[in-house]
């Protein structure tokens, strides 16, 4: 059983950059798919990046919004993963999630993910 916890979400003006990490204290990550998601206000949730096991070390982009902006990355030794967005826009603004599955997601709402944390809060803002 995994329990992911996220961080590094804040308050950031437009054009600035955050980065979020998912994390585990007990069970290695690097066995996992790890998917990064995010809920705006009044929308449903969406799958925006997701890497593979680090044996695949195959990164995925869901959302064309976030091409060039968003990446994924793995720090095995940290036991975590990363979501580092840059050029943040006011659209960005959720809960963002992290989850880990033996898979990406096959649906942007990422039902078929087995692990969630309980999210990060990134508000856009000027």
């Amino acid at each position: 059983q995994l329990q992911l916890v996220e961080s590094g979400g804040g308050l950031v003006q437009p054009g600035g950059s955050l980065r979020l990490s998912c994390t585990e204290s007990v069970v290695t990550l690097s066995y996992y798919a790890i998917g990064w998601f995010r809920q705006a206000p009044g929308k449903e949730r969406e799958v925006v990046l997701c890497t593979l096991d680090s044996s695949r070390n195959t990164n995925y982009t869901y959302q064309d919004s976030v091409k060039g902006r968003f990446f994924i990355s793995r720090d095995n030794a940290k036991n975590t993963v990363y979501l580092q967005m840059n050029d943040l826009m006011l659209e960005d603004t959720g809960v963002y999630y992290c989850a880990a599955a033996w898979g990406c997601p096959t649906s942007p709402l990422g039902d078929d993910m087995d692990y969630w944390g309980k999210g990060t809060l990134v508000t856009v803002s000027s």
